[in-house]
């Protein structure tokens, strides 16, 4: 099994500190000491077996929790001071880029590590920040419902995507989509081009017409790796989703933690990659993402997880509706799923199993549950969802340890 460490760069601060220096987002010197608590668990990372670093992306965050605004900035950064990890963002949120310019960044970002970029692609949920970035696009955040604006954005991201493939795997291309044209007027071409005798001469056939009319675009640099950089998206919990990440060869990280279910999901993708001619162990190509927090006694990890995941879970990420991966089979309620209080919404999720929680002992039990699928099956990803800014930096510390101690040698390939 190979190890993924997802942070949500978050600026650190208790909550009565975020309250007392709002918007600590602004505040420059609490940002100084997340980005130096990210490069220290960066490192750490590096030299203790860790095969990915992964933050998400997100804007505008004056709260501090999800400082997530420049993953690529921040990688470029981390893969000077490390040596083998990769960096995977989970995931740029494509209806809100331009797509050409995110395939040249990843692509630079793939030669200034050599190889060390993983891409992951998401939709967008958030509409503070995704409808504005978004704006050119007239695409408003992902409700994961079916509607109009769900549909719409979906069909921005898969143009966008399309288009960065297309970039990276053609020297000269062409798109006529409904969203995003290449070139722009696409039926007239570019016609103001004066260096045409240059660019015939030097730029990649078929950019020009006999006319000198520019027809198709050469995006550069192409990837340091070939073809392109591994694809991952987060955080699939239907089975729709499955299926699309195992027909494009696309590592799915799954939300879903109940045991049955996430065996569930594993088996979907296993036989969809099988009807596209990719025979897979059940597991292989699959990522899942998990909470863990040690403590000398079960009780005192569960109450490190509840400072850390559950309080800010309940009021941040359960808004968003992000408690319905934690249904029941069966349950019946209103949607999305939501709970009165910080510590019901902790309990369901230690009860499905994405908080991990106890001695070293018990969270290895639970990580080789996982890591079989809760079968007979060989996990490929573990990522371990760490509390960076809610815990004091002794602390992550101290977890960090024990993971790289207990349980990195345990289950590496």
């Amino acid at each position: 099994m190979k190890f993924d460490i997802f942070c949500l760069p978050t600026v650190p601060g208790t909550l009565e500190e975020r309250a007392a220096l709002r918007p600590i987002g602004r505040n420059n010197e609490r940002y100084q000491q997340m980005l130096e608590e990210l490069r220290n668990i960066a490192i750490f990372a590096d030299q203790a077996g860790f095969d990915a670093f992964s933050t998400t992306e997100h804007h505008l965050h004056s709260e501090g929790y999800e400082a997530s605004v420049a993953p690529l900035l921040l990688y470029a950064d981390l893969a000077a001071r490390t040596k083998r990890i990769k960096f995977a963002p989970l995931g740029l949120v494509l209806p809100s880029w331009d797509p050409i310019r995110c395939a040249e960044e990843l692509a630079v970002l793939d030669h200034l590590t050599k190889g060390r970029v993983i891409a992951g692609f998401a939709r967008g949920y958030q509409d503070r920040w995704t409808n504005i970035l978004g704006q050119q696009y007239h695409v408003s955040a992902a409700t994961m419902d079916g509607s109009e604006i769900d549909l719409t954005n979906r069909e921005v991201f898969e143009e966008v995507f399309d288009i960065i493939r297309l970039a990276w795997t053609q020297d000269a291309i062409e798109y006529n989509g409904k969203y995003y044209q290449i070139p722009v007027p696409y039926e007239e071409g570019i016609r103001r081009w004066p260096p045409t005798e240059w660019t015939n001469t030097y730029g990649a056939p078929g950019e020009l017409d006999e006319e000198g009319v520019v027809r198709k675009v050469c995006v550069i640099p192409k990837p340091y790796q070939e073809p392109h950089p591994p694809l991952w998206q987060p955080f699939a919990v239907s089975e729709t989703t499955i299926r699309r990440t195992a027909q494009r060869d696309i590592v799915p990280w799954i939300l879903t933690a109940l045991p049955v279910s996430f065996k569930q999901l594993c088996q979907v993708y296993q036989e969809e990659a099988a009807k596209a001619g990719r025979e897979l162990r059940l597991g292989e190509s699959v990522g899942a993402i998990r909470a863990v927090y040690f403590g000398k006694t079960y009780e005192e990890a569960f109450e490190l997880g509840y400072e850390s995941t559950g309080i800010g879970f309940h009021h941040y990420f359960g808004a968003f509706g992000f408690m319905e991966p934690f249904r029941n089979p069966g349950e019946e309620g209103p949607r999305p799923l939501t709970f009165p209080t910080e510590r019901e919404t902790y309990q369901r999720m230690v009860d499905h199993s994405y908080v991990l929680c106890g001695t070293v002992d018990d969270i290895k039990r639970k990580i080789e549950s996982v890591a079989r699928c809760h079968s007979n099956g060989e996990l490929e990803w573990f990522g371990w969802s760490l509390g960076q800014g809610f815990m004091p930096w002794d602390e992550l510390q101290r977890q960090l340890d024990l993971f790289a101690t207990h349980i990195i040698p345990e289950f590496k390939n």
